[in-house]
C-alpha cells in the first residue's frame, strides 16, 4: 500500500535502541489526524468483508489501531499483554527476544471457536511477538486467524513475515 502521507510522516531514528538499528516511530503517525484516518480506512477496506468478530491488540501500540479498527467494524477487542497484566485467568506464550525471553499473555476466556479473529499489532520484524500471539489465538482454536500490521520491516534483511506461511493471511500498510 505504501501511502506516501504515510511514509513522509514516519520518522526513522537512526542506531536506536542500538547501534545499527533504524527504529521506526510511528508515534509520529499517531499524533498526525489524517495519518490516522489513512491508516484506519485502509485497515478497514482490507477487513470490513472478513467477518472479524474480535481484534486482538499486541501490547502496547497495537492496542491503538487495533481498538479504532474494532469499534468500526463492530468486533470485539482483546488485548494481549506483557505478562503479570492481566487480573484474570491467562493463558500464555513465552518467546525468545534479541535481548532474553519476554512473555505475552491473553485473558482464558477472550475469545472462542466461533470468532474469526484479526490480530493487529504496529510492527512486523522478526516476527517472534506476533508468532507467540498468533500461538496463542490458536490456541482457542477460532475459525480463521488474519494479521496485519502498519510497518513491515524488510529492508534489514527481515523477514518476519515467512513465520505465517500457510498459517495466516499477513496485511501491511507500509513495507520499508
Amino acid at each position: 500500500m505504501n501511502n506516501p502521507v504515510l511514509l513522509e510522516n514516519l520518522r526513522c531514528i537512526p542506531d536506536f535502541p542500538k547501534k545499527g538499528i533504524n527504529f521506526r516511530d510511528v508515534t509520529t503517525l499517531y499524533k498526525n489526524a489524517e495519518c490516522m484516518q489513512i491508516m484506519l480506512n485502509e485497515m478497514y477496506e482490507l477487513y470490513k468483508d472478513k467477518g472479524i468478530t474480535k481484534i486482538v491488540g499486541v501490547e502496547s501500540r497495537g492496542f491503538i489501531m487495533a481498538s479504532a479498527l474494532a469499534a468500526k467494524l463492530g468486533a470485539g477487542f482483546v488485548l494481549a499483554r506483557k505478562s503479570g497484566k492481566l487480573p484474570s485467568t491467562v493463558i500464555k506464550e513465552s518467546f525468545s527476544k534479541e535481548y532474553g525471553v519476554d512473555t505475552i499473555e491473553m485473558h482464558l476466556d477472550s475469545i472462542d471457536e466461533n470468532d474469526v479473529v484479526l490480530i493487529h499489532d504496529d510492527l512486523l520484524a522478526t516476527g517472534g511477538t506476533a508468532l507467540a500471539t498468533y500461538k496463542l489465538v490458536k490456541h482457542f482454536q477460532p475459525k480463521q486467524i488474519y494479521m496485519n500490521f502498519i510497518i513491515e520491516i524488510k529492508d534489514e534483511g527481515l523477514h518476519g513475515r515467512d513465520l505465517f506461511k500457510g498459517l495466516a493471511d499477513v496485511t501491511t500498510l507500509l513495507v520499508i
